[in-house]
């Protein structure tokens, strides 16, 4: 898909300069995120709300997570809607102030000071965002196709500017405390309009292109996905709602469900894909891509259990621990170690040997990188993913301190194998 020849005039590809610095800058903030993880195990038996935890939580959230699906929709977007990106200048711009403010921010947070480093951090991220969200829209607009797709990426992409307003009004509320309440209060809802609004809709509805594409599946059931679509938006907004009008209520349990619908619906879909698959050999990145739709279920499970402890007992903090690890390091980083491998090779193949198809004999893209990292990477990563969050539930420093040592590994993998698709040669 991400091979499209520019020669096409209906579609034309985002040049791979704007597309490959979101993912080195992602999987640098990967690697980064996993050793802070591993220096500040022990934070993992305190409280949620510490510097360390936070630090290491926005690490993954804004530049692991955010950065290289940022990267990856420019060049998806204008193959959805069969156009151009509306502004390379835009992307590099999102990409210059998000790449400055990420650091300033988690710096804050790790050292806890939230003065100027966090607030300019805040700023930086809120503009990057705030010009990406512009070159959606515009490069939307000038589409003459009707794409499910490209909406889910639209509104997903309004959810992570709603959501990082939010965040940078909490870092002030540090400092001026103009909000009603402390940052504490609105943690809960803050985090959700990022899991839920930006990463939740956004990984669906890439997904639900991407899985089958890859699958050479013939399933398609766009009625489905408007179901998704509908349901995702309609479970966030009725939880913002009570958040503000009815806290503490059991009324909570009406979003989960309708999140759990969707959730259950996008498996259906995934399962459909795959039992229509056109080609029966399954890679293995698509193996550890489709993991991650089954990994879905573990953070709903610590989010059941939350939410029963909230009301029938009291919120114990290593429930709450394992529901946002499990989340930013269990399905989140799974479908993007699995994606990065299917996608990154494409675009760096396009870059080297466009100008050699069809004249003779070139490498396919899976031999861009290398499948045994790949595959020791992938075994590592889920021995790390089980051992912390075994850890973290048991209160186990051990635990939490190997599983972090393996995560350490993982990302050191990924970062090679990344880096040596990047640069790769031409081969003569």
């Amino acid at each position: 898909m991400f091979a499209v020849s520019n020669d096409n005039n209906s579609v034309k590809t985002t040049t791979h300069k704007v597309v490959l610095p979101f993912y080195i800058y992602a999987a640098l903030a990967f690697l980064a995120a996993a050793v802070m993880l591993f220096m500040s195990s022990s934070s993992f038996m305190q409280h949620y709300f510490q510097p360390h935890t936070l630090a290491i939580t926005h690490t993954m959230a804004l530049g692991w997570g955010t950065m290289i699906i940022l990267g990856a929709s420019h060049q998806l977007l204008p193959v959805l809607i069969e156009g151009k990106l509306y502004s390379n200048t835009l992307a590099y711009l999102s990409f210059a102030f998000a790449a400055s403010g990420i650091p300033l921010l988690v710096y804050a947070f790790y050292t806890f000071n939230m003065h100027w480093q966090a607030q300019y951090g805040a700023i930086l991220i809120n503009t990057a965002v705030a010009i990406y969200l512009l070159n959606v829209a515009a490069t939307i607009a000038k589409s003459k196709h009707e794409n499910i797709h490209a909406l889910f990426i639209f509104t997903a992409t309004v959810w992570l500017f709603i959501t990082t307003l939010a965040g940078g009004a909490l870092v002030y509320n540090f400092t001026y405390d103009f909000l009603p309440k402390d940052s504490l209060h609105y943690l809960s809802l803050h985090a959700h309009l990022g899991i839920v609004g930006w990463f939740l809709l956004l990984v669906m509805g890439v997904g639900s292109r991407l899985i089958p594409m890859f699958l050479i599946s013939k399933y398609d059931n766009k009625k489905l996905l408007w179901w998704i679509y509908s349901l995702i938006n309609s479970g966030l907004i009725v939880f913002i709602l009570l958040f503000f009008y009815l806290p503490n209520t059991l009324l909570y349990l009406f979003p989960v469900v309708i999140i759990v619908v969707a959730l259950l619906l996008f498996a259906y879909y995934c399962y459909k894909s795959y039992r229509q698959r056109i080609r029966k050999h399954v890679d293995e990145q698509m193996k550890v891509s489709l993991l991650s739709v089954l990994m879905m279920i573990i953070p709903l499970i610590f989010l059941v259990i939350v939410f029963v402890l909230l009301f029938v007992l009291s919120p114990n903090r290593q429930w709450i621990l394992a529901y946002g690890f499990t989340i930013f390091f269990g399905w989140l980083t799974a479908i993007i170690l699995g994606m990065t491998f299917k996608t990154l090779p494409f675009i760096v193949w396009n870059k080297v040997y466009h100008a050699r198809s069809g004249l003779g004999k070139t490498p396919n893209p899976k031999d861009l990188f290398s499948s045994g990292l790949f595959n020791s990477m992938a075994v590592i990563y889920l021995a790390g993913f089980l051992c912390f969050a075994i850890g973290i539930i048991t209160s186990n420093n051990w635990a939490i301190k190997g599983g972090a040592l393996f995560l350490v590994g993982c990302a050191f993998l990924y970062n090679i194998n990344v880096f040596k698709t990047v640069f790769h040669k031409s081969i003569k």
